[in-house]
């Protein structure tokens, strides 16, 4: 970031993590040569079979890459909101360098908006950019083993609820760094809180949309029962009066699936998931939702600075 196009604490805050924010480039820019390059190794794994890509050193490379890239990336707003927490804001408070800040005609508002100003733009460019790059290698293995939409670091590393994280990173180090003011207690706090948020979220997303229901009778074929590429969430037997049993309610009388003895009157199976079409969505929600929090701990932090005194 420029001296010519920030100005006063925002130039400070840039000035002094500057290593950092040319650091951020380079990594999206070595995590892009090395994606366009095993995809260009990877090759058209399909044009032999769908077989054949599981003999393709390049696919297998990509696919494992992509796994690792998207677990990953769930730690990148613990991370954000860890260094805003302890270098950016806990350690000048420790130290007292803030005070420097508020004799060059600085508020103290102005002193920590600097900081989640210039944090979180970093790191929504940054998130932006890593979710793109993601999704670049994601497109050639989406669907395989653990890297279905609805899968845990898939879904976080693929939309833009990593950049809403990463933002309530942000706030939240921005808040515990000034209620802790030690470095390394802010870092740690600030970690689990983020982490807590996004386990919370992750437990609770498939509940913001409806699900749907499909039903099938007893004989039918059970691999026809969903939508391709759908997140099923709950299946089991249905009878006349439509009332549910778990699956294996006949197997524990028969030890068939398929074969219900005539007084359990069951007529076919049910099953409850989330079609692809709910991906977008609930991103946008959950988003919003996040969003909605960092806001709540980024005006907590501005009205406790606001009461601060040198």
């Amino acid at each position: 970031m420029s001296g010519t196009i920030l100005r006063g604490p925002y130039w400070v805050t840039a000035r002094r993590h500057r290593h950092v924010l040319r650091a951020l480039p380079a990594v999206v820019a070595v995590c892009l040569a090395a994606v366009v390059a095993m995809r260009a190794w990877a090759g058209d794994t399909y044009a032999d079979g769908a077989g054949t890509a599981w003999t393709n050193d390049g696919y297998l490379l990509l696919r494992l890459s992509v796994q690792y890239a998207g677990t990953g990336l769930l730690f990148l707003p613990m991370l954000v909101g860890a260094f805003v927490a302890g270098p950016m804001t806990a350690r000048e408070l420790e130290s007292g360098t803030w005070r420097l800040a508020l004799t060059q005609s600085t508020t103290p508002k102005a002193w920590l908006g600097s900081k989640a100003v210039v944090a979180a733009a970093a790191s929504v460019l940054g998130a932006v950019a890593l979710t793109g790059v993601y999704r670049i290698g994601w497109a050639r293995v989406t669907g395989t083993y653990q890297l279905h939409w609805a899968d845990r670091g898939t879904y976080e590393a693929s939309g833009p609820v990593l950049a809403a994280y990463c933002l309530l990173g942000v706030a939240l180090g921005v808040l515990v760094g000034q209620l802790v003011r030690r470095t390394l207690v802010a870092m740690a706090v600030t970690g689990v809180l983020t982490g807590v948020v996004l386990l919370v979220f992750g437990a609770l997303r498939w509940s913001i949309l409806p699900v749907r229901t499909g039903t099938m009778p007893l004989q039918g074929n059970l691999s026809k029962l969903l939508p391709g590429d759908s997140l099923m969430m709950d299946t089991g037997l249905l009878t006349s009066t439509g009332e549910r049993l778990p699956e294996y309610a006949c197997f524990e009388r028969t030890r068939d699936l398929n074969d219900c003895p005539a007084d359990m009157d069951i007529t076919g199976w049910y099953a409850e998931f989330h079609p692809v079409s709910h991906y977008w969505p609930t991103q946008l929600i959950e988003s919003s939702l996040v969003l909605a929090v960092a806001g709540v701990a980024l005006f907590a932090a501005l009205r406790l600075v606001g009461a601060r005194r040198a």
